[in-house]
């Protein structure tokens, strides 16, 4: 095991790597709760209940998803970073797909799907390298950025922070609610937590929120704390469903699967390298094994989606082990392992409510907002399609709706700047499949 791994070369132990495991582990814990009250939109009122997923068996599809990419990751590409179904993606699966098109959420889970598939076969031909040279530096960051605040608002719409209004749209909600105020209460105390360093801080956010809410008589307490595993029943092979159906083939559904596969495709890329980099892996400015670690990635999607989640993805919150200590992938085994027990704490999820999960997804999208200083903004012909991307996620509540408007200028501006040969021809085949989802969007 020590020679698979190469500890001795990368001056490591079983110590430091099952530390590094259990810490990436907590600080990413957060998706057990967030995932399936978000995909079974549990904060939005009055919807028909086959709008909805089964929370019980997305917890499940999510704990064993993410355990597959973590031991994929661990075994085949040896590296220190843990996998689940990502946040940003969750949200466009949900509140966008299926909460703003309408669409199934067999058929959403049919695009993560098809998108794994894609990921796998881009990765097995080695085009891979390809389709991160086409699509500029500046658009990658804007994506990010723009998740970040969809993300953000996402949360503090849920818990009450921001509300509807018919004159302004949105306004301050009753900061007088005792959920409101827990909500704040929990952004304070996560703040606090990550400012200071602490491993996890975003878990151990949600758990003090939690048992604060109990103290309080916000929340009820959990009937059970260790129950039998959910079935997953539900929501395991739904995907499959979708392919026979002639409503499933549309327009739409190819920018939803696209949407899908770029985001996961560059936000992968840009994990992998921040987090080896920061683990002291990178060798001559290339990542070694990085074409299995995107297929790892690329299984641990199709798998997934198999189970019943959204996109799963190499999580940044892995460099917090690599911090503590991790640089291989026994690390990754290690969290694999931890998601897999955590199947038998479904219960706890009955005391997560909007208020609790409200400050994860702000801090996730603080975090997620730092690529911002990496677009040159002294460029007009690159601040436009990075401004307009990142502006419309929120207010179109759609990420699909940024990433088109943003890759509709981007061709624009560089043309009229008289910068045309730095545009990728695969920008130019995107821009047309963008103008064409607009013209037939319903």
């Amino acid at each position: 095991m020590k020679n698979y791994f190469q500890f001795e070369q990368l001056g490591t132990n079983y110590r430091r790597e099952i530390i590094g495991g259990v810490t990436t582990f907590l600080s990413m814990a957060y998706i057990l709760v967030v995932n399936p009250l978000m995909l079974s939109l549990a904060d939005v009122p009055d919807l028909p209940d086959e709008m909805r997923m089964n929370m019980g068996a997305v917890f499940v599809a999510t704990a064993v998803a993410a355990a597959i990419g973590s031991l994929l990751m661990g075994l085949i590409a040896k590296y220190p970073i843990a996998l689940a179904p990502g946040m940003g993606l969750n949200a466009f699966f949900a509140f966008t797909v299926v909460l703003t098109m309408g669409v199934p959420w067999q058929h959403a889970l049919g695009g993560v799907f098809i998108s794994g598939v894609i990921f796998v076969i881009l990765t097995l031909s080695g085009f891979r390298e390809k389709i991160i040279n086409a699509i500029p530096a500046e658009l990658k960051y804007a994506v990010s950025a723009g998740i970040g605040l969809f993300i953000t608002f996402v949360g503090a719409q849920n818990a009450g922070i921001i509300v509807n209004d018919d004159a302004t749209l949105v306004v301050l909600g009753d900061i007088h609610d005792g959920n409101v105020l827990l909500a704040v209460f929990g952004i304070i105390i996560t703040v606090i937590l990550m400012t200071r360093g602490v491993n996890g801080g975003i878990f151990i956010g949600m758990v003090i929120t939690a048992i604060a809410g109990m103290l309080l008589g916000l929340i009820d307490r959990p009937e059970k704390i260790v129950d039998s595993i959910p079935s997953i029943a539900p929501t395991f092979g739904a995907a499959f469903g979708a392919f026979s159906d002639s409503s499933f083939f549309t327009t739409q559904m190819l920018v939803v699967v696209l949407t899908f596969l770029f985001v996961d495709f560059f936000d992968t890329a840009g994990t992998l390298v921040g987090v080896a980099n920061q683990a002291g892996l990178m060798k001559d400015n290339k990542l070694p094994r990085a074409g299995k670690a995107l297929f790892a990635d690329a299984v641990a999607t199709v798998s997934g989606a198999v189970l019943g989640t959204s996109t799963t993805t190499s999580y940044i919150e892995s460099s917090a082990g690599v911090a503590a200590g991790a640089r291989t992938g026994f690390a990754s085994i290690v969290t694999a392992v931890l998601f897999l027990l955590s199947l038998f704490f479904f219960p706890v999820l009955s005391v997560v409510t909007s208020a609790v999960t409200a400050p994860a997804l702000i801090i996730v999208g603080v975090l997620m907002v730092a690529s911002l200083g990496k677009i040159d903004w002294t460029k007009f012909e690159i601040a436009v399609p990075a401004f307009l991307t990142i502006l419309a996620m929120p207010l179109t509540y759609s990420i699909a709706t940024g990433i088109a408007i943003g890759f509709i200028f981007y061709p624009i501006t560089m043309i009229v700047k008289g910068r045309t040969k730095e545009i990728h021809p695969i920008m130019y085949g995107l821009f047309v499949v963008f103008v064409l989802y607009f013209i037939f969007l319903k």
